[in-house]
């Protein structure tokens, strides 16, 4: 039987999501627990991949197993036995052939900015002193809906078949000094989301023009956007499929 995970995990002390060799991710992690407790070696499959530092509200993943489960059961063993940096919300048994990957419809990530130093939050938003023009980084937000290949906004050399991603959300909010910047898509490409973020933040400080921001965009270049901004300022916080409410 295939099981969808629903968990949450602080990116903080992790190398991203995705197993890597002599450092600690989530997957690994999550690995091992499930390989314990089920006394058997068991691999998950995340619905993405998030960069070192990057923190997840929500994730998917998921796992096969030969017999049914105690969900309730094991969900509270996990939380036992997993660091108190990953959460686990859900099981959930789903058909043999979903995949947490590829049948997502919809992706939502947050950026978290704070204009005022904040101790206790150095680790969960950018701290970013320089004051920004919010109206304007939201229309050009906005200029975001008129395109669908965003190679601009994409790390080099990395391996995909397309660059073109279709954008439901973009909008920068505020409250006090907090900046949350909410995004959406039906997919994204690595780094995009820190790299639109560091482009919009030249716009709201009066470095480029509504115009240049527009050009970038059709340029198809990396060199030409802005920097990517800091991992540890987003959040990935919801995962749609078709199949799950």
């Amino acid at each position: 039987m295939r099981y969808f995970i629903k968990l949450a995990y602080n990116g903080t002390s992790y190398h991203g999501w995705q197993y890597q060799p002599n450092v600690a991710s989530v997957q690994e992690t999550l690995n091992k627990a499930l390989s314990v407790l089920l006394n058997k070696e068991t691999n998950v499959m995340g619905a993405g991949r998030t960069d070192t530092g990057v923190h997840a509200r929500e994730m998917f993943a998921h796992f096969d197993h030969d017999s049914l489960i105690d969900i309730p059961k094991l969900v509270h063993k996990l939380n036992s036995f997993l660091p108190a940096d990953i959460a686990i919300y859900d099981l959930i048994p789903v058909a043999d052939d979903a995949h947490c990957r590829f049948d997502a419809t919809k992706r939502t990530y947050q950026y978290h900015i704070n204009t005022q130093k904040d101790v206790f939050l150095p680790e969960k938003s950018w701290f970013l002193k320089q004051k920004l023009d919010l109206d304007l980084m939201n229309q050009a937000s906005k200029l975001l809906f008129n395109h669908v290949n965003f190679q601009c906004f994409s790390k080099v050399n990395t391996d995909v078949n397309t660059f073109d991603c279709t954008i439901f959300e973009a909008e920068w909010q505020q409250n006090g000094t907090h900046l949350i910047f909410t995004i959406s898509a039906n997919r994204f490409l690595r780094n995009m989301v820190r790299a639109i973020v560091g482009t919009l933040v030249n716009v709201g400080m009066h470095k480029i023009t509504l115009t240049d921001f527009e050009t970038i965009i059709k340029s198809k270049s990396r060199d030409k956007a802005g920097t990517s901004v800091p991992a540890h300022g987003l959040y990935l916080t919801k995962i749609e499929y078709p199949y799950l409410k």
